[in-house]
């Protein structure tokens, strides 16, 4: 079928409208009419060539909310007028080890990503959310909790599960000591998803101006890291890290603030970062690891968890004809702190 979106046509043009096609619906699929697109900034690297990867035209997005119009014969789970979302991932090989673990994101013959990936059926690339309908697998379709305010439930598909994924794999629990490192689109709902399972939240930030916001979305304490006095008074005092900042940026001071065998997670920078002294890490075992995004699994149960906890992202909401502008302002970090694409009110 043939939709409408918007695509970026090069990494020097602004994104525009275009035709794409979608397949036909096969035994395993389910077809979605997109209400909701959330804005991530991999769709900004992605769009913009950041990452030297990009096949044009891309239609970015990998945070959709819709409902399902039509299922094929195999598909039992869902049925047309369901709450629907897909996030990063829309097919892996599913026979791998990892695949097996329910841990497709890491699949070993890599997973297809919902925009970019090699597109098995029609050839080509994947295209994302920024569009009005999609075909997918519905192995790699979740369902959504009508509870929760739907339009801001979009980005919980990448910026959700990217910080709860780690909170859970490292087993943060009530009365532990989270240190949520950087206030954006991650960051925030680090602050959501660690203070809900009972953790003491601390929002580390170099901007003072952030505390106030930080305390809203449950932090406990707020520690600014370019105060030297508030670093020493917080020194090996934390049972886990999680490190949203987006780019290069020195870990040293953060590896202090870490009790003896406890962890940092790097979710943010993917890209080299600037030399570590071992020493920070061999005086008391400590570790840093990274993470990305989750499996549709464990996806599912975060969804579920943040029905159960009424969490949502904080969004601003634009018109797809807006994206542009959008992308600006994340990359200035001007945004609290997710855009999201209003897909059933946008002309495209």
């Amino acid at each position: 079928m043939q939709i409408s979106a918007y695509a970026a046509p090069s990494e020097k043009e602004n994104l525009g409208p275009i035709k794409i096609q979608r397949r036909d619906l096969k035994k395993d699929d389910v077809h979605i009419q997109i209400e909701y697109c959330g804005v991530c900034h991999s769709d900004i690297h992605y769009a913009r060539n950041e990452w030297g990867v990009t096949t044009y035209p891309v239609v970015p997005g990998h945070e959709i909310i819709g409902r399902v119009q039509s299922v094929g014969e195999n598909v039992k789970r869902f049925k047309t007028g369901d709450l629907v979302g897909v996030g990063c991932m829309v097919d892996s090989c599913q026979d791998c080890g990892d695949c097996h673990d329910n841990l497709e994101q890491y699949c070993a013959n890599g997973f297809t990503g919902t925009y970019g990936g090699k597109d098995k059926h029609l050839g080509g690339t994947t295209h994302g959310g920024y569009s009005t309908d999609i075909v997918v697998d519905h192995k790699f379709v979740l369902s959504v909790s009508e509870k929760l305010d739907t339009k801001a439930v979009a980005p919980l598909l990448c910026a959700g599960i990217t910080t709860y994924s780690p909170l859970r794999q490292w087993k943060v629990k009530k009365g532990d000591k989270v240190g949520v490192i950087g206030l954006g689109g991650l960051g925030h709902m680090g602050i959501k998803l660690a203070s809900a399972m009972g953790a003491h939240v601390v929002m580390i930030t170099r901007s003072p101006s952030k505390a106030e916001d930080a305390k809203k979305l449950g932090a406990h304490e707020v520690l600014i890291s370019t105060d030297e006095d508030q670093m020493q008074k917080h020194l090996s005092s934390f049972d886990f890290l999680l490190n949203t900042i987006p780019v290069k940026h020195d870990m040293n001071p953060y590896v202090g603030l870490l009790k003896r065998d406890a962890t940092m997670v790097i979710v943010g920078a993917i890209e080299p970062l600037e030399s570590l002294h071992g020493g920070g890490l061999v005086m008391k075992r400590r570790r840093i690891a990274g993470s990305l995004i989750g499996g549709i699994k464990e996806t599912q149960e975060m969804l579920d968890f943040c029905a159960e906890h009424n969490i949502v992202s904080d969004v601003e909401m634009i018109k797809m004809s807006e994206i542009n502008k959008a992308y600006d302002n994340v990359v200035h970090s001007n945004v609290k702190y997710r855009y999201v694409i209003d897909m059933k009110n946008s002309e495209m």
